[in-house]
């Protein structure tokens, strides 16, 4: 649009000079004339810069779909290598919530705790209320004697995040 109305009036400008226009008339239309080349200059840098700017983000894309790939390809292989570890963990916190006596859903609600899950996002997951996972929750903390969300996953993590070798050692 600014290119066609530059042009126009270049086009007026030199046919209103080859038929001596008034000079007002004349520099009115130069003024015009710049001011769309301006506009022209103008929407192209911006184009350049959008442009510019698109390639960015896309590389910034690329590089995020490429990470993501690592991560995920890097979980895959941490599951599969720990597969054997995970299970005999599965199995072992299923056993001792046997010996908590927990009901399904008490143990249920001890999984998704020990996920890392609120109890909103607890009671979302089952379709119950959040007064129903809460009161389960204490229920799981009474039957395995501990004091809240943080012990429960102490008991069954600790062990597991603990160094096998002193600190000292591994300095």
């Amino acid at each position: 649009m600014f290119l066609i109305t530059a042009i126009a009036m270049a086009a007026d400008v030199v046919a209103d000079l080859a038929i001596d226009s008034a000079p007002p008339h004349v520099l009115l239309e130069v003024f015009i004339m710049v001011a769309a080349f301006a506009g022209v200059a103008w929407f192209s840098r911006e184009l350049r810069r959008e442009r510019a700017a698109a390639r960015e983000m896309s590389a910034e894309l690329d590089h995020a779909q490429h990470e993501s790939k690592r991560w995920r390809a890097e979980a895959d292989r941490w599951r599969e290598e720990a597969r054997e570890a995970l299970d005999g963990l599965g199995n072992a916190i299923e056993l001792q919530f046997q010996r908590w006596e927990l009901t399904a859903a008490e143990a249920e609600v001890a999984l998704l705790l020990l996920k890392g899950l609120s109890h909103k996002e607890s009671a979302e997951v089952r379709g119950v209320s959040e007064r129903t996972v809460r009161q389960q929750a204490l229920a799981v903390y009474r039957k395995a004697e501990v004091a809240g969300r943080a012990e429960l996953s102490a008991f069954f993590l600790e062990d597991l995040l603990l160094p096998r070798r002193s600190p000292r050692d591994l300095s």
